[in-house]
């Protein structure tokens, strides 16, 4: 009984005592925030940039907005995404102190280098006969793409979509570097109010992991009705 009563101090400590149940609410808020900005920006950001990277010249050669698509996935999957939130933070926008914003390009351009290549791969996975069938049926390249080819890409793309933004989720945790105050960085200042980590260290981890785990669960019921279209 003792050691129960210990345990259940530490959590009306980390988590009741003044309502600091709140604190971590408006932390969860700010982290999901930032997820859903940034996966929207890296949706916009990829979705071009996987169609440069796909572009070609005429004598089947890549196209410089091909190159420049490399250059900018390369990048980006190079360097660690914590130096991209300081450098945006602390150089490219140094006079913006709305965090939020900051954060949300700085993710959303570092999801676009792995969406790019969800994309791209999603209209690669496409059958050329359904471009050749488009082009017989008199449509130009655009009209094929639009009504043909990417309907059968986005089935092929939105699994490892919903996966990035899981990402993106566990990703945003290391905003707090530049002072933002969201889930993980609210937990981190509670073992200092309460000198004691495990607790609030823990009771992140756990509310990480039920969000983690419905987005998971709403991927798969996701993923099974798109096998069920597939089938008829």
């Amino acid at each position: 009984m003792e050691w129960l009563n210990s345990v259940w101090m530490k959590i009306e400590a980390a988590f009741i005592t003044k309502d600091r149940w709140m604190l971590y609410l408006k932390g969860l808020g700010i982290t999901m925030e930032v997820a859903i900005f940034a996966a929207l920006i890296g949706i916009v950001i990829g979705t071009v940039a996987a169609f440069m990277k796909l572009s070609v010249t005429r004598k089947g050669k890549p196209s410089i907005l091909a190159k420049i698509a490399n250059i900018y996935i390369d990048v980006i999957r190079g360097t660690p995404s914590v130096l991209q939130l300081l450098i945006m933070w602390f150089v490219v926008m140094k006079n913006c102190h709305n965090g939020i914003l900051v954060a949300s390009l700085t993710f959303g351009i570092n999801s676009g280098a792995y969406v790019a290549e969800i994309v791209r791969a999603g209209i690669l996975a496409v059958d050329k006969g359904q471009t050749e069938a488009g082009r017989s049926l008199g449509l130009n390249q655009f009209q094929t793409m639009v009504y043909i080819v990417i309907p059968q890409a986005f089935k092929n793309v939105l699994p490892p979509l919903c996966n990035e933004f899981i990402v993106l989720i566990k990703e945003t945790a290391i905003v707090g570097y530049v002072g933002m105050s969201d889930l993980t960085r609210v937990a981190n200042q509670m073992t200092s109010t309460i000198y004691e980590a495990f607790t609030p260290l823990i009771g992140a981890a756990v509310i990480y992991f039920i969000i983690i785990k419905l987005l998971t669960i709403l991927l798969g019921l996701l993923e099974r009705r798109l096998r069920k279209s597939d089938n008829r």
